[in-house]
């Protein structure tokens, strides 16, 4: 009996409740599921031009030489590391919880797209799904992962919203459709 490789690319760390939505939508399959699991790691560089994005022109002029050196983006490129490590332990223990069975969990590196592209080539991936936050304007101009990922890769492409429920996504929510 050949594996129903599931290729799941998370943008965070899945809840007990996630896991057990994802792992029902193949209950009553007769080959057995094996779940590969992609999270792109947080970007570094990104997060610290976030921070000082915050920053008010005020406490910028009060503080012109505020520099990054490379030793402090290094710390933050490892602690996005650290952390990007720990959602993907605690996604993998969340769904094998909820019984799944887990071939592979990576933090890729690449662009999601691509990687997603590529994991669901490598283990002959029968399905992909994403599971986000809701991200309304890139949806709506289809720049969101699914919609990239039904142009790029030819299996079916399931998203999901992290944190809701079938019944919540599908227009009991707040009229945000995750299908």
């Amino acid at each position: 009996m050949a594996d129903y490789d599931v290729v799941l690319l998370i943008e965070q760390e899945l809840s007990p409740a996630d896991a057990v939505q994802v792992r029902s939508l193949h209950e009553g399959l007769d080959d057995p599921v094996t779940y590969h699991v992609l999270l792109p790691l947080e970007d570094a560089a990104a997060r610290i031009e976030a921070s000082m994005g915050s920053l008010s022109g005020g406490e910028m002029i009060a503080s012109p030489a505020m520099a990054m050196s490379d030793v402090d983006l290094e710390a933050v490129r490892k602690d996005c590391e650290d952390r990007s490590a720990a959602e993907l332990r605690s996604t993998v223990a969340a769904l094998e919880g909820a019984g799944a069975s887990i071939g592979s969990s990576t933090v890729v590196t690449d662009p999601p797209i691509d990687a997603l592209a590529a994991k669901v080539t490598e283990v002959d991936g029968r399905e992909a799904i994403i599971l986000t936050r809701p991200h309304v304007v890139a949806e709506f101009f289809h720049l969101d992962w699914t919609s990239r990922a039904r142009r790029k890769i030819g299996v079916p492409v399931l998203h999901l919203l992290e944190h809701e429920n079938f019944d919540e996504q599908s227009g009991g929510g707040e009229g945000v459709t995750g299908l």
